[in-house]
Order: C-alpha cells, then structure tokens, then sequence
C-alpha cells in the first residue's frame, strides 16, 4: 500500500500488520525503514493493528536528497488526521517527527510514545548533550564521504548494537546516503507546551547506554509531562528488546485507551 504525500511529490509506502483492534502508527528513525525497525512489533498484531510506514528516502521508496524532520513531520500528520485517533509511536528522529506531527493533529493522537528522541537542542545546557550534539555535526561536517564508512561511524557513535559486515546491500546505502544529507536533529523546535497541554498520554523510553540520550529523554519527557521508561539491553534501538518493550508499549496503550473511554 503506497500514500501520495500530495501531488507530484514521493511516495510513502504503509503496511499494515494485524487485523482487529486500535490502530498504532509506527515511524521509524534514521538508518533502517520501517519494517525492519519495528520487526520484533510483530506480535502486538495479534491484538492491535499496526501501520508501518517508511518515510520519504527510505527502501523501497525512491531516493531523495535530504531527510527533513519538518517535511517528514507534515507527511505523517496527514496520516494522522486521515486515519485517527490512533497511537503514535516514533524511534530516534522519527521521535522528532512524531512530536512535531502530534503538536500539528492533537485532537487525532490517542497516545504519543517517543524512543529517545535526539530533540538535543532543548538539552544543549547539559554538557553531555551539547558535547554528544558537537560529535554529530562534527560527523556530518568531516565524516567519511563514502556511505558505508560514514554509516559505521554513525552506528558507533548514536549506539546502535548491530555491527555491519561486509558490502552493504543496496538498500542500506540508499539509506546511507540520506544520512550523509540528514538535518541536524539539533535544530528541531519541539512545541512542548503545546504537546503538555494536549490531553493524550505520552511516553519517553531511552535504553541506559548514553548520559546524553538518558538527559535528553528527561527534558522531552519533563517538557511535556511524559511517563519516563528506561528499558536497557539493545542500546539506542529500545524496542529490539521485544517483549520487554511490548509488554511496556501494550500497558501504555491500554491505559489510554481506558482513559479515553472514561471522556
């Protein structure tokens, strides 16, 4: 299944898993589409319906020159308003894309759960953040100019567990080659007062690998009068824990859907 973003513009390939139940939005981050970020989400389909999407630039969808939070932020709005009210669910800089769509669509959003959002430009305060933040633009500014040694700096550096070998397939360089083009998470402008006054629930989950994720999810979380969650075991990507972070996700969505049956 494929959404037109609007006329002329790229494509946004959906799949949905599951068949009965409320309906999540799952939006990935950088590196990996939306199928394999959220793989180990499987067997929430059993109960819920989940709608995975693959953001613009991102396999199997055509390449594009820069990944932009805003113009992502815009994208998945439109599906918010179009199927909600729904769950909204985003890992890294999906996170990002995911606040900024939430603040857009509140009144379609049944319940905001964000992955340790790299919002670094609310935290810059923090020395670990500012210092982690730098290390970024450093890598966007001198890293390596061949995908596939830019991208293994990258997962070193954001904490990501998985180690690539050997040539990258094609589709990990499309992915690659986006990075290279990426806007600085840092420039993000969250609307947090906005989001604090919306009545959906929210939640912030981090994995307890990098003080400056672990600040950084505070301040996110604190802002917008969030649930904070900290799951550790597969750094960066929290949700490949599996059944730790199911069981956290479906008691969070089962929360609020009472609550919204109690309105």
């Amino acid at each position: 299944m494929t959404h037109p973003s609007s006329p002329g513009e790229p494509v946004l390939r959906l799949q949905q898993w599951g068949e009965q139940g409320p309906l999540a939005l799952l939006v990935h981050g950088s590196v990996a589409n939306g199928e394999s970020t959220w793989s180990d989400q499987r067997p929430l389909a059993d109960r819920r319906r989940l709608l995975v999407v693959d953001r613009r630039g991102y396999f199997p969808n055509p390449q594009i020159e820069r990944e932009d939070f805003e113009v992502d932020a815009l994208d998945i709005a439109g599906l918010v308003a179009e199927r909600g009210p729904l769950h909204l669910v985003g890992h890294s800089y999906g996170g990002i894309v995911c606040l900024l769509a939430s603040a857009l669509e509140p009144s379609c959003v049944r319940s905001l759960a964000l992955i340790e959002p790299p919002a670094f430009g609310h935290a810059l305060h923090d020395p670990e953040v500012a210092a982690f933040s730098n290390e970024l633009q450093r890598l966007f500014d001198e890293g390596s100019t061949q995908p596939d040694a830019f991208l293994r700096e990258f997962l070193d550096l954001a904490g990501f567990r998985s180690r690539l070998e050997g040539p990258l397939p094609e589709p990990l360089l499309q992915h690659a080659r986006l990075l290279q083009a990426t806007r600085h998470p840092r420039d993000a402008v969250v609307p947090l007062e906005i989001l604090r006054l919306a009545p959906f629930p929210k939640i912030v989950f981090s994995g307890a690998h990098s003080p400056a994720f672990e600040r950084v999810s505070d301040v996110i979380a604190g802002g917008m009068g969030a649930e904070r969650v900290v799951i550790a075991g597969s750094g960066h990507a929290v949700q490949r824990t599996g059944l730790c972070f199911n069981q956290a996700i479906e008691r969070f969505w089962s929360m609020a859907e009472a609550r919204s049956r109690q309105t």
